[in-house]
């Protein structure tokens, strides 16, 4: 509660966790889970028993990967998120969560570093998961086998 209070006062709406041993590793955002898109790779922190296994995060792993995205699930460093950024390399990050879908993050502050993402715009990658998997869950696109099921007319 008191590192959510902090991020408020600072103006942010979420935290980004790191792991409670080494205070180093990337778990989630808020209660979401959390992608990075660094020099065209996708990456999100692998499931260690602490990363919530939402469906959404399913989702867009399999969306992603089948438009031939390289996604990557392992442990993820602040540092190197830091510095890719340095490097210009980091070109976006957005959470995932069964109410927002996805939420892109346009802002992380680590220690004293403030670091701006694609001038706090949803990037490409993000709009198209976001895109692919709406039109996925209002009907608009059929998804892969077995992720919609008919139910009834009201």
């Amino acid at each position: 509660m008191k590192a959510q209070s902090e991020a408020h006062e600072k103006g942010y709406s979420q935290v980004l966790w790191l792991d409670g041993v080494e205070k180093k590793y990337i778990g989630e955002v808020g209660a979401m889970n959390i992608f990075f898109v660094v020099d065209g790779e996708v990456l999100t922190p692998e499931l260690d028993g602490s990363i919530l296994s939402g469906i959404t995060r399913k989702s867009m792993i399999h969306i992603l990967r089948e438009k031939g995205y390289k996604v990557t699930e392992r442990k993820i460093a602040i540092q190197e998120i830091a510095d890719a950024y340095d490097a210009g390399k980091l070109q976006e990050v957005f959470g995932t969560g069964t109410a927002a879908v996805i939420s892109p993050v346009g802002q992380l502050e680590w220690g004293n570093k403030i670091m701006k993402i694609n001038n706090g715009e949803i990037g490409d990658i993000s709009m198209y998961a976001y895109k692919t998997l709406t039109d996925i869950q209002w009907g608009r696109a059929k998804g892969p086998d077995g992720w919609s099921v008919e139910i009834g007319h009201i």
